[in-house]
């Protein structure tokens, strides 16, 4: 994958003070307690928990508005989505999804102007171009999780944040993940518009050719190769190079003809071995009561 976008925000993505109240922020905390508040991941010193850092980064909004706040907290520790109200004097309240605001297309534009995801890309690009390979993919990550909570994840914002973060998987070493992501992307493509499926099939299986574990070959390889073969069936290997990627799975999985039927029978994603794409980890729906996301009035930024 190339990407070439020139930055063009240098500055820190603040909404316009004109805008309107409860403008909703986004925040995401991943696996390892990195922490991401609007496309900027975010100093976490000392023993500093992530939840008062998304707190004093959104009550600094709040402030700077001088309104109330809303913001989604997708927090993967925990595998739970937070729905908050913070107020400019530094306190909050989790709310229920009822309580939050309408979701509709003109929210989320109105949100995304305010915080482009475009932006948001090119400093992600920024970060990989530095080598700064894990805060790249903790911020591709945030990205791709709130673009499929709000647009679904066939939305081809959320599809190209997936690619991304699959691509930064790769860089990093991470082949299983990268596979994964990138099969992910290959399957909807393959299921919504296959016209331009064979591409992501090749990451997909760029990142599958890496693999050690021979489960993991043949389970992943299975359903890279029935790919190649539909899109074969469809007249749609149209480069030299998708030819020889789609022979190079079906070479490696008839080498290893025992191990895929070893795994036919079970497969890595219903048997729970191996990792399954982000968004089919269940997030809890957001509730009431998120004791860690509720800062009283009066109480100090911090802590």
């Amino acid at each position: 994958m190339n990407h070439s976008l020139t930055p063009r925000d240098e500055g820190h993505n603040l909404p316009a003070l004109a805008a309107p109240p409860l403008i909703r922020l986004d925040a995401y905390v991943a696996e390892d307690g990195s922490t991401v508040v609007n496309g900027h991941l975010l100093e976490m010193g000392g023993m500093r928990q992530p939840n008062e850092a998304i707190l004093d980064a959104v009550a600094m909004f709040a402030r700077t508005l001088r309104a109330p706040v809303a913001a989604t907290v997708i927090d993967r520790t925990v595998q739970q989505v937070a729905r908050l109200r913070v107020y400019p004097d530094g306190s909050s309240r989790t709310i229920a999804d009822e309580e939050d605001l309408p979701p509709g297309r003109e929210r989320t534009a109105a949100e995304e102007e305010a915080f482009p995801p475009l932006a948001r890309v090119e400093r992600i690009l920024q970060h990989a171009q530095r080598e700064e390979l894990h805060a790249a993919f903790v911020l591709a990550s945030a990205l791709r999780e709130h673009l499929t909570l709000r647009r679904g994840a066939e939305d081809e914002l959320s599809l190209e944040a997936r690619a991304i973060e699959a691509y930064l998987a790769y860089l990093r070493g991470d082949y299983m993940l990268s596979t994964v992501l990138a099969l992910t992307v290959a399957r909807i493509r393959c299921r919504t518009d296959l016209t331009r499926a064979a591409p992501e099939v090749a990451r997909a299986t760029a990142a599958w050719q890496r693999l050690l574990d021979e489960g993991q070959v043949a389970t992943r390889g299975t359903e890279l190769l029935h790919m190649w073969e539909r899109l074969s069936a469809e007249g749609l290997l149209l480069e030299p190079s998708h030819h020889a990627l789609a022979q190079a799975v079906r070479t490696r999985l008839e080498r290893g003809s025992q191990s895929v039927s070893a795994s036919a029978a079970a497969p890595a994603l219903t048997a729970g071995r191996g990792p399954i794409a982000p968004e089919d980890k269940p997030l809890k729906p957001a509730r009431r009561g998120l004791r860690r996301f509720t800062r009283r009035p009066g109480r100090p930024t911090g802590s």
